[in-house]
């Protein structure tokens, strides 16, 4: 029988094509199709999954399910196990490629990392960072967002990563491996994915060691797979975390978030001062909470006009001319978004705030570097 008609086949790639939904690739790339068989009741298949109490076990068992009723006329049995100490330390040397354990995003890496920072907080510079992953995500990009924010952390809430009880959803561990959860097809990790249940509302009182211990573990502990872009929502202004960023990622692209008001801006400046300090190139600047024209046609300027242009003028020098990436509209929607946990330009696409956003990644992409000639870090075996 050909490998066409062979029903245990057919059976195979089907269940083999199915994607693991936090790890991103194939069941059969991974090996986790253990056994395919025909019994009396129809086509069994055996998955084994990671790791006892396996998060995403519910949802490869039904699309496992529906793959293979797809190429098979009877009922389809699925049966879960989980794969012994050997078998998933040998998924982890797969999943990083023979690469030893470090930071995956140093310069000369494939991924673009880009940094938002803003002089102060208050300004939307989380609310711009979960957009502007999700809209680069929306564009085929391979999007992973680290929430570098340490005592306000914020990015969980908004790419609504929160389960009905409220708790923060928490990374999958495969051993020393962190597999971040995904939202809206941005793979995201946060410390407050980490702290003890119970404790999410709480402060996290850390100082400079303990902040760029965290930020490094992200870097090196989580497996984020091949990523096109990384996004690092920053913590406001100047302090240890800004630093720890500049040393761990000295070529991040920065971009910097402000208000109109003449305050914001003034203190905005600092942080694409110190970015340059730290041999970081600053991308552009965007200007959150710009006058919004309402429905008369009047424009209302509740925090004033010009601090994006203020901002871009004070970062520019004689060898290098900043734009404004994008002036965002005053929007109750980005607000009331935020809150829901559905991002701007998912839940209302033509909001002018979203429409903005949407044109900042679109500038984000023309303006980033070009991977063209470039060699690309494969050799001959």
């Amino acid at each position: 029988m050909s490998a066409e008609h062979d029903p245990i086949d057919r059976a195979r790639r089907a269940a083999g094509a199915v994607l693991d939904p936090e790890l991103r690739r194939s069941l059969d790339e991974l090996e986790m199709i253990r056994d395919v068989s025909v019994t009396p009741n129809g086509i069994r298949v055996e998955v084994a999954l990671t790791i006892v109490g396996c998060p995403a076990a519910d949802r490869i068992e039904r699309e496992v399910r529906a793959a293979v009723a797809r190429v098979s006329d009877g009922p389809v049995e699925i049966a879960l196990s989980v794969m012994s100490p050997e078998e998933r330390q040998a998924l982890i040397t797969r999943l990083r490629a023979g690469r030893q354990r470090g930071n995956p995003f140093v310069p000369g890496s494939l991924t673009r990392v880009i940094a938002v920072t803003s002089g102060k907080g208050g300004v939307g510079k989380s609310s711009i960072t979960a957009n502007l992953a999700v809209a680069l995500a929306r564009r085929g990009r391979a999007v992973g967002v680290i929430d570098a924010d340490i005592h306000g952390f914020s990015i969980p809430g908004l790419l609504g990563l929160v389960d009905d009880a409220g708790r923060t959803v928490r990374p999958t561990r495969i051993d020393d491996l962190i597999v971040p959860p995904v939202a809206f097809g941005v793979k995201t990790v946060s410390i407050g994915m980490f702290l003890r249940e119970g404790d999410e509302g709480s402060a996290v009182a850390w100082r400079g060691p303990m902040l760029h211990r965290t930020v490094q573990q992200f870097l090196t502990d989580v497996y984020f797979g091949d990523l096109d872009v990384l996004v690092v929502d920053m913590p406001p202004g100047t302090g240890d975390v800004a630093i720890s960023v500049g040393q761990l990622l000295p070529h991040a692209e920065v971009v910097v978030v402000t208000t109109p008001q003449r305050a914001a801006a003034d203190v905005a400046v600092r942080s694409g001062l110190l970015a340059r300090q730290s041999g970081q190139p600053v991308l552009g600047v965007v200007e959150n909470m710009a006058p919004l024209t309402l429905p008369d046609g009047s424009v209302l300027e509740l925090f004033g006009s010009g601090g994006g242009a203020q901002v871009a003028a004070a970062l520019t020098t004689d060898d290098e001319a900043i734009d404004v990436l994008a002036s965002v509209p005053l929007s109750a929607g980005l607000r009331g978004a935020g809150d829901a946990g559905v991002p701007l330009v998912v839940s209302d696409p033509e909001d002018p705030a979203a429409r903005a956003i949407e044109e900042l990644a679109e500038r984000v992409l023309r303006v980033g570097r070009d991977l063209a000639g470039r060699p690309l870090p494969f050799g001959v075996r």
